[in-house]
């Protein structure tokens, strides 16, 4: 499984590219109030939904070779499936952007937004 370390850093590119995008796009700036505040975080939603549900991987986490996996557990152990389809990437999507979920884990060191759609992240190199 992938350290918190690297999952955070991943996180940080991902969230400073969605900024980055919001302004260029949609001409959001930092310190923007109001509904248009929330721009970023639809694409960081987006951009989740869209790469983790099809490629498992964001652009973070690819640059930090992190990859998100279906967990598939059996009674002898744990599967990895690949990328985790559409449906739990939007789960995933929606409790990441909740920001409570990933700051709590178990034990085995997933977040509750990775728990709730059945994945993990994994290093891929």
């Amino acid at each position: 499984m992938a350290g918190f370390g690297r999952r955070l850093v991943a996180l940080c590119v991902d969230w400073a590219l969605c900024w980055l995008i919001a302004y260029g796009i949609f001409g959001v700036g930092l310190g923007t109030t109001g509904a248009a505040s929330f721009v970023p975080l639809a694409v960081l939603a987006v951009e989740n939904l869209l790469l983790v549900s099809t490629a498992g991987t964001t652009v973070g986490h690819r640059l930090l070779g992190l990859q998100v996996h279906l967990l598939n557990r059996t009674g002898s152990g744990s599967v990895l499936l690949g990328p985790p389809g559409l449906l739990r990437g939007a789960v995933r999507a929606v409790l990441l952007c909740l920001a409570i979920p990933p700051m709590v884990w178990l034990r085995d060191g997933r977040g509750l937004h990775d728990v709730a759609a059945g994945t993990v992240i994994v290093r891929s190199r």
